[in-house]
């Protein structure tokens, strides 16, 4: 089945669809083109305008959300003009082609060298690591690292029928489930249990054996906010080797936690520190404060990526090195990566992200003082926190709060949680950089407003719905 399906019927036919459009973008003949007609689902039979294309594709774009107001994604809605006037700048460079675009080149070496700082890599002057185009690439990556180096230590066995697993939590983000899925890797995952809604150390050990290639800690689950406890994972595992002499790398996907732990929890130890830790991934273009799509992906040193993984060509002039899903790409993202770390530097994250958690921290409270809802996380890790409806509201559900902000023009997600907490139904909060105080007033002020309306309903109006699933964002 097709990914994405046209629609027929709309351009075919004696009755084919009319466009009108404002004669005052017509160039020649302002009249003409309000009766243009182009298809939408095959190429048009000849050229238009520029401001008539403009205009048709602006338009319907209209009725999109304004991603401001999208309480459900972690990715950056909002720059300086100074970065997207850079990007503009850089949207034609190739990143592939290193030799062509030098600078380009050195300032994605740079970054990987600023991140290998920030997260204590052993010698960050000569860190492993590059960037990619999010955080599921970056995953992809860490883990065919980590399957390599299992298969290559246990190539008989592994040449004999042994499966190689990968264990952690059920909360993982859905690249992780493609990744066991596209490399046939055994996903082991550590279900939730109660009020413990991410990976639980011992259970991870529990779930190891000869065949595990790594166990993966999340830090800033997209469930909830919260982060992993990835040194008790290490400890445990530590323990496990001791026990049995199985030595089981971690993997840390700090898709966002990796860029707001850095700087507001020094003292929480995640990061290269641990030696358990063999890779880190991020997403550049979450709490790294770039548009997307740019990730980054580290390694603790060149051991840990083995060499036949790396690539490298000369066609495009030159010898480069390359370890990527992707070939080619825009280099804007790391220049505007790259323009971020210079323009903020670690004060400036601190305080950037300081505003995201307390703006957090303070409407989560909102919340909860509104009487109807009992908060799961506060958004004093991540900037983020999940709740849901006290026992004892039943007139209405997490879905219909949803469904009610959205008329107000707010994407506030609700969903249920995995096994083993499936009667658990939230609605989530990202708070990211633009997500201004007065914002969130306006959002408690709006949800104020439509609680007696839902108070009144004499039971959930999507109670008759299918469930929805979790967003991933």
């Amino acid at each position: 089945m097709a990914l994405h399906q046209g629609t027929l019927g709309t351009d075919h036919g004696p009755e084919r669809r009319r466009l009108s459009i404002n004669p005052f973008f017509g160039l020649a003949d302002p009249v003409g083109d309000m009766t243009s007609a182009p298809p939408t689902h095959r190429l048009p039979d000849g050229p238009m305008p520029p401001p008539t294309a403009y205009q048709l594709v602006h338009d319907e774009l209209m009725l999109d959300g304004n991603s401001r107001l999208n309480l459900a994604t972690f990715v950056t809605t909002w720059m300086e003009t100074q970065a997207t006037e850079l990007m503009a700048e850089c949207r034609d460079k190739n990143m592939i082609d290193k030799d062509e675009y030098p600078r380009t080149a050195e300032l994605e070496r740079r970054c990987v060298a600023m991140l290998a700082d920030l997260w204590h890599a052993p010698d960050p002057a000569t860190a492993v690591g590059c960037s990619t185009t999010g955080s599921s690439e970056a995953c992809m990556l860490a883990g065919m690292a980590l399957k390599r180096r299992w298969t290559n230590a246990n190539a008989d066995r592994y040449r004999g029928g042994a499966r190689p697993n990968l264990v952690m939590g059920v909360n993982v983000q859905v690249c992780w489930e493609k990744f066991c899925n596209f490399w046939e890797v055994e996903a082991r995952l550590v279900p939730m249990e109660g009020e413990r809604f991410h990976l639980d150390p011992q259970a991870a050990a529990e779930l190891c054996d000869e065949n595990t290639i790594g166990v993966v800690a999340v830090l800033g689950s997209t469930f909830d906010g919260s982060y992993e406890p990835v040194e008790e994972v290490c400890a445990a595992l530590d323990a496990l080797q001791e026990r049995t002499g199985l030595d089981i790398p971690v993997h840390v996907d700090g898709a966002s936690g990796a860029m707001v732990a850095p700087f507001l929890d020094e003292d929480f130890i995640w990061d290269f520190r641990l030696p358990r830790v063999s890779s880190i991934n991020t997403s550049g273009h979450k709490y790294g404060l770039v548009y997307p799509g740019v990730g980054w992906a580290l390694w603790r040193s060149s051991e840990e990526l083995p060499e036949e993984l790396v690539f490298r060509v000369n066609y495009l002039g030159g010898d480069m090195p390359t370890f990527a899903l992707n070939f080619s790409r825009p280099g804007a993202q790391v220049v505007a990566q790259y323009y971020t770390f210079l323009r903020l530097g670690r004060e400036g994250y601190r305080a950037v992200q300081q505003t995201a958690r307390d703006i957090a921290s303070g409407l989560a409270t909102g919340i909860e003082a509104l009487g109807d809802f009992r908060l799961l996380t506060r958004g004093d890790q991540l900037p983020v926190f999940a709740f849901t409806t006290e026992p004892d509201v039943t007139s209405f559900d997490v879905f219909d709060v949803s469904r009610r902000l959205r008329e107000k023009g707010w994407l506030m997600p609700a969903y249920t949680f995995p096994p083993k907490r499936e009667d658990l139904s939230v609605l989530r909060v990202v708070c990211r950089n633009g997500f201004s105080s007065d914002l969130s007033a306006l959002l408690l002020e709006d949800l104020r407003m439509l609680l007696p309306d839902l108070r009144r309903q004499s039971h959930p109006a999507s109670a008759e719905r299918e469930p929805a699933t979790s967003f991933h964002h």
